[in-house]
């Protein structure tokens, strides 16, 4: 690809951040409070935001990465197409309406309303703003690869560039400006993994079987199986992180905010889950289907980590213009992910602990305004100075990096602020704590960092993620001790809530 003249991409891939531009700078004429920055006011339909949900599942981790996994490995991207489904059922039938109903910008408020103590918010703000720059690096890293691919710039003046296009999205159009990104997108997405199908399909006659052949016949027979080289322990274990990671993610939890109920929040989870499970399974196909047009080989020429595989196939069946048509949709993939973290990540540290630890529940609009956008700021330095030390990793792997830390962070402690009547102040600040460093640490001495991030010749831990260690520890640590430090208010306050939310059900 190195010779081929891209001046027809660069038309397309310009003409779509000048759609991205308008669309920004009409968002900005709505955006004038804290609530549209954040969650758009609540006016976002089910049907958009079902739409946009999907859009921030089938990321940039998901188009490139899972494909990349593909079209290197055969059948382990199979796994992690169908852990990310999975993710659904855990949203839909646990966390979507409580959600909807106890919180107003963050998963923080459900955690603060059922414990009747604002200082969990410090907690929930540290944990989330860990995970957020995970997410932000792993993101950031994959827009850079396509910049660089498209334009020939350096990685780290492609990670640069597309740093200050997500910041001027996010400080100007806030939520809305995200979610007609994602809307928008997740079309284009759709429609351009359509026409790959075709074309792969044409290529075989139709015939998936001779597809999946041909990608053995390049791959070798081990990749329509579980990959030998790959120890089915760690396998697992990054599904699992996949699924509970997904589910956990605050900028997908902030979805459920920006819908007016959550009747529409059940609903748009429901419209997203059809979206979500076809495409992903899709993807890993199409990846099988690239490492029998274009082979291993040529993949991992263009880039290390294989986050280049659709791209390269967009190539060799379009040329350019098809060329510049995946970009731009890689593009919009980044770009509207990266804005709904950065808003999770502004929301975070805004609204909980500025808002919420600091300002104790009394700050004014325009301060926490204010410092919504500050805060997006700064987590976008941070962001792009993480993605510069992680050029050529598949950005799959990294995003088990930030599922493992959402999961054993997030998903214990609203879990079981939810349904659980004997939760204490104490018992959840521990498990908050305990997901955080044991996975932190744990992830530093696995597989993930030690040998593929770090090149090392062995991994002390022999996991591909922790959470099968970290999120029972979390869950066990919070219920004992909160057996240890419960009181009779707690009970009353895990009844009030349960009114709330036979109110709430009783009136939809």
């Amino acid at each position: 690809m190195a010779s081929t003249d891209h001046s027809s991409a660069i038309i397309i891939f310009g003409a779509f951040v000048i759609l991205t531009i308008v669309l920004t700078w009409t968002a900005a004429r709505r955006t004038r409070s804290t609530g549209e920055f954040l969650v758009a006011g609540n006016r976002i339909t089910a049907g958009q935001n079902g739409l946009a949900l999907a859009g921030d599942f089938i990321g940039a981790s998901t188009f490139l990465g899972v494909t990349g996994i593909a079209a290197l490995r055969g059948f382990d991207a199979m796994v992690f197409a169908v852990s990310l489904t999975l993710a659904w059922p855990l949203m839909l039938f646990l966390l979507a309406e409580p959600l909807r109903v106890l919180g107003k910008y963050t998963f923080a408020d459900v955690i603060e309303y059922r414990l009747g103590n604002s200082a969990i918010k410090k907690w929930t703000a540290l944990a989330t703003v860990v995970a957020i720059f995970s997410i932000l690096t792993f993101q950031l890293a994959g827009a850079g690869a396509i910049i660089k691919l498209l334009f020939g710039l350096s990685y780290f003046w492609s990670v640069i560039l597309i740093g200050g296009f997500m910041l001027v999205y996010v400080m100007f159009g806030g939520m809305v400006a995200t979610t007609w990104l994602q809307v928008i997108k997740i079309i284009l997405l759709l429609l351009i993994c359509l026409a790959l199908l075709i074309c792969l399909l044409t290529t075989f006659g139709f015939n998936p079987g001779a597809l999946l052949v041909a990608a053995a016949q390049k791959g070798g027979q081990g990749v329509l199986a579980p990959s030998s080289k790959t120890n089915t322990l760690q396998l697992v274990s990054l599904a699992i992180a996949s699924t509970l990671g997904v589910a956990s993610l605050p900028q997908v939890l902030l979805r459920f905010y920006t819908v007016p109920d959550a009747g529409a929040a059940r609903r748009s989870m429901f419209y997203a889950a059809v979206i979500v499970g076809l495409t992903s399974i899709g993807l890993a196909f199409i990846g099988y289907g690239i490492m029998a047009v274009i082979g291993p080989d040529a993949i991992r020429a263009a880039e290390a980590g294989g986050n280049m595989a659709i791209p390269l196939l967009a190539n060799y069946y379009g040329g350019p213009i098809f060329l510049g048509l995946v970009a731009a949709i890689a593009f919009a993939t980044i770009l509207a992910a990266v804005c709904g973290i950065l808003l999770a990540g502004s929301a975070a540290l805004a609204h909980d602990f500025w808002g919420g630890v600091i300002r104790g529940n009394r700050a004014s609009e325009r301060e926490q305004f204010f410092a919504a956008r500050l805060a997006a700021l700064l987590l976008c330095i941070g962001g792009i100075a993480l993605a510069v030390l992680v050029e050529g990793q598949n950005i799959f792997i990294l995003s088990a990096l930030s599922g493992t830390i959402a999961a054993s962070t997030i998903f214990p402690s609203l879990t079981l602020a939810i349904y659980w009547r004997g939760l204490s102040y104490a018992g959840a600040v521990s498990g908050l704590l305990t997901g955080l460093v044991s996975s932190l640490v744990m992830l530093w001495f696995s597989p993930l960092v030690q040998l593929q991030m770090l090149a090392k010749p062995i991994a002390i831990i022999d996991l591909g993620s922790p959470v099968m260690v970290s999120v029972p520890l979390a869950f066990i640590v919070t219920i004992a001790v909160s057996l240890m430090t419960s009181d009779t208010a707690s009970a009353e306050r895990f009844q009030n809530m349960e009114r709330k939310l036979d109110l709430a059900w009783q009136e939809r």
